[in-house]
């Protein structure tokens, strides 16, 4: 078994699924190897609140025997990591926040408790932004998250370390959330595949109030282990009546897709946003390998609904994130002073222009969805910028401000509010050495045909296999 550098920790769950099969290696034998090499290069990177080293062990040992026993789950034996955000039995879930009172918790999560179920072996819970609020990988209990690509630079968030664990070799799987980015931005900046399903594919309990926004995720570094992961996670459950009704797709085994005469918007800007010239350069190039290398008719757009959302981006995130401004009194001076900011601009809206904007949000959501009708998929940038320093809010050539990063991820938020399957697949490198996101968007419901479009990009741009500085430093 021939592993990128000799490394176990860079084998993906197909290939660890392809060894356990063939008695090439053992599950304890994966996980002390990822491990081990956590143990080495995590100093480097700061990838995890906590990381269970015995549970993970004994969840291997378990898996050996189902193996044995010819009772394997679809992830049996694959190491994943949990972001904070979701509890696991017998552990603090801090969202990197002394403000939350964190109490040990009693029970998986749902998704947790599916991945379990399907034999994954979970070995840490991985960093976020404080309350998982923001793009920047820092937070006052765990502090800065580094990006594998640049020590300290901005590893995205909230799922800062599960972006940072997958891009430096820490297992193949790694469970984030989005509610306005937080799967896709991380994968941008570190080099790696992440997908927010449509709203409702994959269970959220409890149920989030950030109005049918925030979905749960797979990344990794590759768009197969993806969609394994999206298959063992999604299906409707009772704790959550928003989630889908239908069960999940076959995923792996439909993820070949041909994109000849696909329909494809492509739009650099969405009609508003300001994007580097580096960055806007490489998605282009991007959109003419979909028009040139995969076949697709590839359409350069600027939807009207683009600048509209903007206002409500920042309205909504704000007011979203005022809810905890009574943390304040006997907080504020352990709490990230971004986040501070940002609550602060959304304390004193009143209940009815909050109606009034909804309004406006249900419109624009509405557009979206009408737009997206005439397509098969829409195209973007991730994220207008590369990754800058991680105690910045935007990058030195950006205007400053006290809180709003949105202002360097316009192409993200929209399908948070409108519900959109959307993913970041990498699709080149700047001039420095850092990774850049491709984003895809679909209609609702259309996850399968997010994951075939990137796994035909990827077939066609393959750099899930470029290694990280950090990695080739260790």
């Amino acid at each position: 078994m021939t592993y990128l550098r000799g490394d176990i920790g860079y084998a993906t769950a197909i290939e660890l699924k392809q060894s356990y099969a063939r008695g090439d290696v053992r599950p304890t034998e994966v996980v002390r190897g990822v491990l081990e090499r956590i143990d080495a290069v995590n100093p480097k990177v700061n990838a995890f609140s906590v990381i269970m080293r015995e549970q993970a062990m004994a969840s291997a040992k378990q898996s050996e025997q189902r193996l044995y026993n010819r009772e394997a789950g679809p992830l049996e034996g694959i190491p994943v990591t949990i972001k904070d955000a979701f509890d696991v039995a017998g552990y603090e879930t801090s969202m990197g926040s002394y403000a939350l009172e964190a109490p040990v918790a009693t029970c998986d999560n749902v998704v947790v408790e599916r991945l379990r179920k399907a034999g994954a072996v979970v070995i840490g819970k991985t960093t976020m932004s404080e309350f998982a609020w923001s793009g920047i990988s820092r937070n006052p209990v765990t502090g800065i998250t580094h990006n594998p690509w640049g020590y300290g630079l901005n590893a995205g968030a909230s799922s800062a370390g599960a972006g940072a664990a997958a891009a430096a070799g820490f297992g193949p799987l790694h469970l984030g959330s989005d509610g306005a980015g937080s799967i896709r931005m991380p994968s941008h900046f570190c080099g790696i595949f992440g997908l927010k399903p449509t709203y409702g594919r994959v269970p959220f309990v409890p149920v989030s109030n950030n109005d049918y926004a925030t979905c749960t995720g797979p990344m990794a570094r590759t768009v197969a282990d993806a969609a394994l992961m999206l298959e063992a996670m999604a299906g409707p459950h009772f704790l959550d009546h928003t989630s889908c009704e239908s069960p999940p797709d076959s995923y792996l085994a439909k993820l070949k897709g041909s994109m000849k005469g696909k329909r494809v918007a492509f739009s650099p800007d969405l009609g508003h946003a300001r994007v580097d010239g580096e960055i806007a350069e490489i998605v282009r190039n991007a959109a003419r390998t979909f028009a040139l290398m995969l076949q697709a008719d590839v359409e350069e757009v600027s939807p009207e609904w683009g600048p509209l959302g903007a206002d409500l981006g920042r309205f909504f995130w704000s007011t979203y994130w005022a809810r905890h401004a009574g943390l304040l009194a006997d907080w504020e001076d352990k709490m990230s002073p971004d986040l501070v900011a940002c609550m602060r601009a959304g304390a004193d809206v009143k209940a009815i222009d909050y109606l009034h904007m909804r309004e406006r949000k249900l419109t624009y959501v509405a557009r979206i969805s009408a737009f997206l009708e005439n397509w098969d998929y829409l195209i973007t940038p991730v994220a207008s910028v590369a990754a800058f320093p991680v105690e910045r809010v935007r990058p030195e050539h950006w205007p400053e401000h006290s809180w709003d990063w949105l202002a360097w991820s316009e192409f993200l938020y929209p399908f948070n509010m409108s519900t959109h399957p959307a993913a970041s697949i990498p699709c080149g490198m700047t001039a420095a050495g850092l990774p850049v996101g491709l984003q895809i968007v679909s209609r609702r419901f259309n996850d399968l045909e997010v994951l075939q479009a990137a796994a035909a990009f990827e077939e066609a741009v393959p750099m899930q296999r470029q290694l990280s500085p950090i990695a080739l430093a260790s």
